[in-house]
């Protein structure tokens, strides 16, 4: 498998936006049906996005889950573990929330922090986070096996894309929640997460899980790129055809209606 290299995803190729609203509308119906299949189908999926702060992962997700049923759709945002989850293994609080038949599962960060922050910041015994990987690749075969279908992706942006991004964050009004002092202290280690993220790549990007990387300088190139990559991934060997309509209900209904359907 060809190793992921950061710097092979700085790309800053955009996206007319005529050209993005009509691509982004064909994706987000593609979605939609790739969702009712699952409904139907009682299947499983979890999509798993990480990157750098201000990547627009929270965007993504946004457009990504804009016309899903939202009784289907889980988006968990992921901060530091509670207390309470620091008593339990890592990955105890990500087994509470796995998708359950019928529902997708979209994670905003995710275990990988293990791997990543614990890493870097020194939260966790080096014995500890480097037993991680074993222990991720583990959890997600398990899911994989179970038929869970696994969509990871990666957003990647420049330091120059970054700082522009934070500086737009806090000369907005509106957008200053979206700021702390967090992004700044991740910003002085870029180095170091550069090398996590590759470790991460490296050890935890299988065959049945693969690692995708999305340049993402451009926000709306990126947005597309990412749905792109969920819909392959949560489609794959998929029956998208649509369900016949049962005869008994079609004859209840055109009495109902008192119409004859046109099926």
């Amino acid at each position: 498998m060809t190793k992921l290299r950061l710097d092979d995803f700085e790309d800053a190729t955009g996206v007319k936006r005529a050209d993005y609203e009509q691509r982004l509308l064909k994706l987000q119906y593609r979605l939609q049906l790739i969702q009712a299949a699952y409904i139907t189908q009682g299947l499983r999926g979890i999509v798993a996005i990480e990157g750098w702060d201000a990547a627009g992962k929270g965007g993504l997700i946004a457009r990504m889950t804009a016309d899903l049923d939202q009784r289907f759709t889980n988006v968990w945002s992921i901060s530091a573990p509670t207390t309470a989850e620091r008593e339990h293994h890592f990955l105890w609080r990500f087994w509470q929330r796995l998708p359950a038949r019928r529902e997708i599962a979209v994670f905003d960060r995710t275990w990988y922090g293990r791997v990543l922050v614990e890493r870097v910041d020194k939260l966790t015994p080096k014995h500890d986070w480097k037993r991680g990987y074993a222990e991720i690749n583990d959890f997600e075969a398990l899911q994989c096996a179970d038929g869970v279908r696994i969509a990871k992706l990666f957003l990647h942006i420049t330091q120059k894309e970054q700082d522009r991004r934070l500086r737009e964050r806090l000369e907005t009004p509106y957008k200053r929640w979206k700021t702390g002092l967090d992004d700044y202290h991740n910003r002085a280690r870029r180095d170091d997460y550069i090398e996590a993220y590759e470790d991460m790549f490296d050890r935890t990007s299988t065959k049945i899980a693969p690692w995708i990387v999305i340049a993402a300088d451009d926000k709306k190139a990126a947005r597309l790129a990412g749905i792109e990559a969920v819909i392959a991934v949560l489609a794959e060997g998929v029956d998208l055809t649509y369900p016949p309509v049962d005869p008994e209900l079609r004859r209840v209904a055109e009495k109902a209606l008192g119409v004859e359907l046109d099926l």
